[in-house]
């Protein structure tokens, strides 16, 4: 990780938002602005983020601001927590580093009948099933397999062409942001490399921060809202979060090769070679938008099988079907994306390209593409937290529209790299330390667990009490991890 520069300028706005001023950088086209409160403030100095976030704010087309919450760290091009608006109108540029190497990198939440004291006496069993059943590792393939026909179909259909198999229901695509498919995603335009890599993937959780967590409600914020989705205190649930494995990191790696050359034919000067873009309009954006909607369609449908498995592993070892232990999806949102959306600026609606990465999408009450069931509520936001504290369920706010378009965090944040987790780590059993707090941990490396322990992230509590406080979305309910399996 970069060291960290700690002469920007930050000004502070209000209690939970600080400014970086346009005059910072000639160049910059708007001001940055970071979500944060006086404690995550200073470890956000520590990093190389903000200059990032000072950075995106000369793209060409950007809108209000270039914004950051509070889970910020440093990222490709743009920092990880990162959020940008530009407007094709006014030569707005899409940028592969605004959405991140693992596209539509999300999470799904499911909850279940079942109960605390039903499941903690046989969770090292239920967790020993889960890691039998669920493939996970580094360039791990699983049990479905897509080529040819099959494979461009998912990447055009994503979850709805797996309902046609099967394997998904019509409440699993309400419940999924965007029915689990966007639309325009253009197979045609993924590379040979990429289809090769996503051929035996899809249906499997990967390895780094990914995870499938069997965990319990253990605080109510908002009854009303709650019960719509089916939860109560001791309501178990299963969370789980992958994205579009080798196929997305693919092609992300292809458009970066592709746009090396893009700002220099479109007359762009840019601070930072990895922000590399192209208008959103031009031949080569429109390409990107294509192939980067067919690896989120591959992405949803990832999740959609890990969520399968999840029920057939659920049910045989309960002795039930999996729609007699209502094992329902709740929600599914990405946070590694970018979507044309409207959006008003100054008062004026405009079409532009969202970028989110490593921010969750969080519309409010009354939005069309809310579910029906949230739509009185707002939609369901799913932010996890590392493995040994908590999880939240949030919803939507009309502040997101007017201050983050409509975007708030995606989770806790790290505050140590990889490298600097496995040193901390050097002595230590995670597993031991997580079994002592009532949790199984499953893992296929001590690197693994290393990498993902608590101390290696933000406190996700303090985090979502930023997004809370900012009105970017209201707490729901607190999840704790009684059982995990990483790659």
């Amino acid at each position: 990780m970069p060291k960290p520069t700690h002469h920007i300028p930050l000004e502070r706005i209000d209690e939970c938002t600080w400014r970086i001023p346009r005059g910072y950088k000639p160049g910059m086209n708007v001001e940055g602005r970071i979500f944060a409160d006086d404690r995550l403030i200073d470890q956000i100095r520590a990093d190389q983020a903000p200059e990032q976030v000072a950075n995106v704010a000369f793209l060409p087309g950007i809108q209000m601001a270039s914004l950051a919450m509070p889970d910020i760290h440093w990222g490709y091009g743009f920092c990880i927590g990162g959020v940008s608006a530009t407007d094709p109108a006014e030569g707005g540029v899409i940028s592969p580093g605004g959405v991140g190497y693992d596209i539509n990198c999300g999470v799904r939440l499911m909850r279940t009948k079942l109960r605390e004291q039903d499941v903690q006496p046989k969770i090292e069993g239920l967790m020993n099933a889960l890691y039998r059943g669920i493939p996970a590792g580094v360039g791990k393939g699983g049990s479905y397999l897509f080529g040819g026909k099959e494979l461009h179909r998912l990447l055009a259909e994503g979850s709805g062409y797996l309902q046609t198999r099967g394997w998904a229901t019509e409440s699993d695509l309400e419940h999924t942001e965007a029915g689990g498919c966007l639309a325009d995603a253009d197979p045609d335009v993924v590379g040979g490399k990429a289809l090769a890599r996503g051929g035996d993937q899809c249906g499997t959780l990967g390895s780094g921060n990914h995870f499938l967590e069997v965990q319990t409600v253990e605080e109510i914020c908002d009854e009303p809202a709650a019960r719509v989705m089916g939860l109560e205190i001791g309501t178990i649930c299963v969370m789980i979060h992958s994205g579009s494995r080798g196929l997305g990191y693919q092609v992300c790696d292809d458009s970066l090769l592709k746009f090396r050359k893009t700002p220099a034919k479109y007359g762009i000067q840019l601070p930072d070679r990895q922000l590399a873009c192209a208008p959103v309009d031009s031949p080569e954006g429109q390409e990107y938008l294509g192939a980067m909607r067919a690896a989120a369609n591959y992405a949803w449908a990832n999740r959609q099988l890990l969520m399968w498995q999840t029920r057939e592993i659920f049910a045989e070892f309960f002795g039930q079907a999996w729609e007699s232990l209502q094992m329902n999806l709740i929600y599914d949102v990405a946070h590694n994306i970018a979507k044309i959306e409207r959006h008003t600026v100054d008062g004026v609606s405009k079409k532009l390209c969202v970028h989110r990465k490593g921010a969750t999408r969080a519309f409010p009450a009354g939005h069309p593409e809310v579910p029906l069931k949230y739509r009185h509520l707002g939609q369901p936001v799913i932010i996890p937290g590392d493995m040994g504290r908590a999880s939240w369920v949030l919803l939507g706010l009309p502040g997101s529209m007017e201050k983050s378009f409509g975007s708030t965090c995606h989770g806790a944040g790290r505050v140590m790299s990889r490298t600097a987790a496995i040193q901390h780590a050097q002595g230590r059993r995670i597993d031991r330390e997580l079994a002592e707090q009532g949790i199984v941990a499953k893992c296929r490396s001590w690197k693994g667990l290393a990498e993902e322990q608590p101390a290696a992230y933000k406190d996700v509590s303090q985090v979502v009490q930023v997004v809370a406080l900012a009105g970017l979305a209201k707490k729901v309910a607190r999840l704790r991890p009684i059982g995990v399996v990483k790659g």
